[in-house]
């Protein structure tokens, strides 16, 4: 908004503003808007959430400690008000409506997940809370309303031409997998496979963040430097120069998830003044879900997918953990780990919660830094 208003209104003409303050050309630089809307929204969570908490206390509106989880959270963590991610989201989304330019289409497919994921995640806290239940949401309707919102974001992006159907492979530089040509001869309309696998990475990554989300902490460290590193991968595919260089994909107007990326990060920071240990407020899925799909959405926009599972390994691990678990105890009867997800098994080991999530972190850092790697090893 504050573009508009100081630089280009939409209809392509000066904003209504623009002569009026000196040195406000500085609003048309996507680096200045990064600056200030991570800011914006490490403020705007900072702000909020003590009132928030008080509010949830008042409401008695606690998170659900499940009874098979490790005995410590029964003890610990038991009227820990939850659905902090309501005051992420809005800072986020915040910050992104006053710093993002709104002509740009890719900040509004990034809001629409985020926002729509994040109804899903509200609705199954809030049955959980009112019902004092750990059962929310249903899993099945969980993943069909992740699919129909991803598959609206993703088809408007690839059927309006923002994104194409090529696959990028880190490290290879000129390795693509083209969906819409997968054979000589073959229809374009083939390129509708990678829609679907553009959503499936979008389901699985809001649900692998989700199932990260269980130490205070944990989640959001990784979910900034996720954010942070597709920040930074944004700005280098929606600047044509930097891209050809790096040899990635360029995307027209990709940098504008720049703004987006950072504000996640500014928020993240709020949030975790709050939720670092021992926590203060939990996230609750409304924040988790909502933020694995605006990770996944961002690693779509900027043809960055495969990444994804390298800067969120963190995330990726946690995911695999629980299948592995699953599978062995139905077809061995017998588990791999003490407890999953992963960083239970942790617990059980006798490792104490801060340790499990600074080590976790620091993976997480490292993962990022191999990630961003991966643009000059090609």
């Amino acid at each position: 908004m504050i573009y508009h208003l100081f630089i280009e209104d939409f209809s392509g003409n000066p904003g209504p503003l623009a002569d009026l303050i000196p040195g406000t050309n500085v609003f048309r630089y996507i680096t200045f808007r990064t600056a200030w809307g991570l800011i914006t929204a490490l403020v705007v969570a900072y702000l909020v959430f003590p009132p928030f908490i008080r509010w949830m206390k008042a409401q008695k509106m606690s998170q659900i400690i499940r009874s098979d989880g490790p005995e410590s959270h029964l003890l610990n963590k038991i009227g820990t008000p939850t659905m902090g991610g309501v005051c992420i989201l809005f800072g986020v989304v915040t910050s992104a409506v006053l710093w993002a330019r709104l002509d740009n289409p890719v900040t509004w497919m990034a809001l629409v997940v985020m926002i729509g994921y994040g109804a899903i995640g509200f609705y199954d806290d809030w049955k959980k809370v009112m019902y004092k239940s750990a059962d929310g949401l249903a899993g099945r309707w969980k993943l069909v309303l992740q699919t129909l919102i991803g598959g609206a974001a993703v088809g408007w992006a690839y059927g309006t031409g923002v994104i194409t159907a090529e696959l990028p492979f880190p490290f290879v530089r000129s390795g693509t997998l083209d969906f819409a040509a997968l054979w000589d001869g073959a229809p374009p309309e083939l390129g509708w496979i990678y829609v679907a696998f553009a959503v499936f990475v979008m389901v699985g990554a809001s649900n692998a963040v989700n199932l990260t989300d269980g130490l205070d902490g944990l989640a959001i460290g990784p979910v900034m430097t996720c954010a942070a590193t597709y920040g930074a991968i944004a700005y280098l595919a929606g600047n044509h120069r930097f891209a050809d260089y790096l040899g990635i994909e360029f995307v027209s107007g990709v940098g504008e998830l720049t703004v987006f990326s950072f504000a996640i990060v500014g928020a993240g920071l709020g949030f975790l003044w709050y939720n670092s240990y021992p926590a203060q407020v939990f996230m609750g899925d409304v924040g988790s879900l909502s933020l694995g799909g605006t990770l996944a959405i961002i690693a779509v926009l900027t043809k960055q997918e495969i990444l994804l599972a390298i800067v969120g390994g963190i995330f990726v691990l946690e995911a695999l953990s629980v299948i592995i678990q699953v599978v062995s105890f139905k077809t061995t009867g017998k588990r791999v780990f003490a407890m999953a997800p992963i960083h239970h098994h942790y617990e059980k080991k006798g490792w104490s919660e801060p340790k499990i999530i600074v080590r976790f972190w620091i993976i997480s850092i490292i993962l990022a830094l191999v990630g961003l790697s991966t643009l000059k090893l090609r």
